[in-house]
């Protein structure tokens, strides 16, 4: 047998004998008085002198995450994943069964305590404990290092194993739940209404993306799941509601790289009688103020790079940016009016190197010539605005150039944290926009966007002018933690089956 199996075999028998004393070895419930965090919080500072005087006895529960024993001294470590308190087992200080219940206990079992606190001879928090209840056992060895499980495979796969041995795991998601509960406060308190749309769609919209694909069997009819719920929300602004939101989960059929997860969280918000540049002040305020009330600050480290948060933000034309950068790897001028005209654009891309996908126009061109020579360099954080009509199917043209709608996307890192725009309401030109994404489907593109009928209705019914935005969650919870790889900061990142 292997050593592990020999542990694992040790660690059945100990709960078979547990068994045998008559102890119940899945109990229900555990009425602890405080936590060990609120122990450690309220009588981390106080002296031995004052523990002694005020006798303050406590009852908590935790994971094992140490034995020792010296002759008579015996001592346990317990944690509640926060903090971690020293407890004191002696045997003429616990009933019988309860010592005979700390022999056969074993690293990372959960037990309840109960007794009084006091100091050690080295000046150490400990509970001497009164009484001993287990909990739960611990039937797997921890891994041996246990402080600091490394294999990411295994991290993303048994996250529960991660948040056991890996105290910065859990301090992530901690963010995380800081970072969600910020976004929403902030809109609430700017009176946007949080809302839920369907996540099985009858279309797939709001986004240039392949979709999942379901059936129900009941009305016999295909599903395809959420891959954004743009076109709900705004037909909730048709509706009347002038501010709307949702944190929602969205699922595209793509690829998997340490940027993209098949399933992940958005914050989509709608915003009647504002455009793009609206958002770009709303949203240099937001990126501060969730980074204060999740991590503290605004200023950030990640990887290399400090980053600060701090408004106003850098402002870049995409055009401008993408015939800037091909002027630098060219080593020559290249007017941003190249990028206008199909034909050279497509030159300008094969004098570049940069592959363009057939029946590529002008606009798709001059977009790929961007994401290839520009996204990686936008560290601190950069509104890229003014996109192609072509790449944005449901944003407003300028007036004075039909070419180019009033867009934007956040960088931030190096890549896209927010996509936002004026919203297009003119039902005609929508309609337009969408035959024109069948026909870009019907040459093989899968992404492209499919013909909505009832949400040009709803814009027949009259949209105000609007602006919308999308917030990439996870990856902004990357830049707060400090995350290589948006796996790091999704609880159940999609693997692939071992």
């Amino acid at each position: 047998m292997t050593q592990e199996s020999d542990q694992v075999a040790q660690r059945r028998a100990n709960l078979d004998a547990l068994k045998q004393l008559g102890v119940d070895i899945y109990p229900a419930r555990f009425d602890a008085r405080s936590t060990i965090t609120a122990i450690v919080a309220e009588h981390g500072a106080a002296t031995g002198e004052s523990l002694e005087a005020d006798q303050i006895t406590t009852r908590v529960a935790g994971r094992i995450l140490g034995i020792r024993s010296f002759g008579k001294a015996n001592f346990l470590v317990i944690s509640d994943g926060h903090a971690r308190i020293q407890v004191y087992v002696r045997q003429d200080s616990l009933p019988p069964r309860d010592f005979s219940v700390f022999r056969l206990l074993d690293f990372g079992d959960w037990v309840g305590v109960e007794g009084r606190l006091f100091r050690t001879k080295t000046n150490e928090l400990t509970v001497w404990a009164a009484q001993l209840t287990f909990l739960a056992k611990c039937l797997v060895p921890l891994p041996e290092k246990w402080h600091g499980l490394q294999d990411v495979e295994i991290r993303y796969r048994q996250r529960y194993l991660d948040l056991i041995v890996n105290p910065a795991s859990r301090q992530v998601f901690e963010v995380r739940s800081r970072v969600v509960t910020a976004l929403r406060e902030f809109l609430i308190a700017r009176g946007f209404l949080e809302v839920e749309t369907p996540m099985m769609q009858p279309i797939p919209g709001g986004a240039l993306a392949r979709p999942f694909v379901t059936h129900h069997n009941a009305l016999d009819i295909p599903l395809y799941m959420r891959i954004a719920p743009e076109l709900y929300l705004k037909r909730l602004v048709a509706g009347g509601i002038e501010r709307v939101f949702e944190i929602n989960r969205n699922f595209r059929n793509e690829g998997i790289s340490t940027q993209h997860n098949p399933e992940f969280t958005m914050l989509e918000f709608y915003w009647s009688y504002a455009d793009y540049r609206d958002l770009m002040t709303l949203t240099e305020a937001m990126f501060a103020a969730v980074a204060q009330a999740a991590i503290g600050t605004d200023q950030v480290t990640f990887g290399e790079h400090a980053i600060s948060l701090a408004p106003p933000f850098r402002r870049l034309s995409l055009r401008d940016a993408a015939a800037a950068a091909a002027a630098t790897r060219l080593g020559g001028p290249v007017d941003v009016s190249v990028l206008r005209e199909r034909e050279s654009a497509s030159a300008l891309a094969s004098r570049l190197g940069i592959a363009v996908a057939p029946g590529s126009g002008a606009g798709q061109i001059a977009a790929t010539v961007f994401e290839s020579l520009c996204e990686d360099d936008l560290i601190q954080p950069t509104f890229v605005y003014d996109f192609p009509t072509e790449v944005s199917p449901l944003s407003k043209q300028k007036s004075d150039d039909p070419d180019t709608v009033e867009r934007f996307e956040l960088y931030v890192g190096g890549f896209e944290v927010a996509n936002a725009f004026s919203e297009l309401n003119d039902p005609v030109e929508q309609r337009r926009r969408f035959e024109e994404q069948l026909r870009t489907r019907a040459g093989g593109d899968e992404e492209a966007h499919a013909m909505d009928e009832d949400y040009v209705r709803a814009l027949e019914y009259g949209l105000p002018p609007t602006a919308g935005e999308g917030i990439g969650v996870d990856r902004l919870i990357m830049l707060l933690t400090n995350s290589p790889s948006i796996r790091d900061v999704i609880l159940f990142p999609l693997m692939r089956p071992v």
